[in-house]
């Protein structure tokens, strides 16, 4: 897995983003069984939380439109 950046992150659609965030967790639980093979979960868990920041940030930008 390739560490996501802002830019890309933010090119992504709403329900893309959704998806990518499902996968990440899905990727994390792995990740976790797996901790001697040098899987990343800090890599992981720093793209998640980008998204879900991202999402935040774009959710409160809409409520102060309306």
């Amino acid at each position: 897995m390739s560490a996501l950046k802002m830019k890309q992150i933010r090119e992504l659609k709403k329900d893309e983003r959704s998806k990518k965030i499902n996968e990440l967790k899905f990727e994390l639980i792995k990740s976790r069984t797996n901790q001697g093979k040098g899987i990343k979960t800090k890599e992981i868990k720093k793209a998640i939380a980008r998204i879900l920041t991202i999402n935040t940030s774009e959710n409160k930008g809409e409520l102060k439109k309306q």
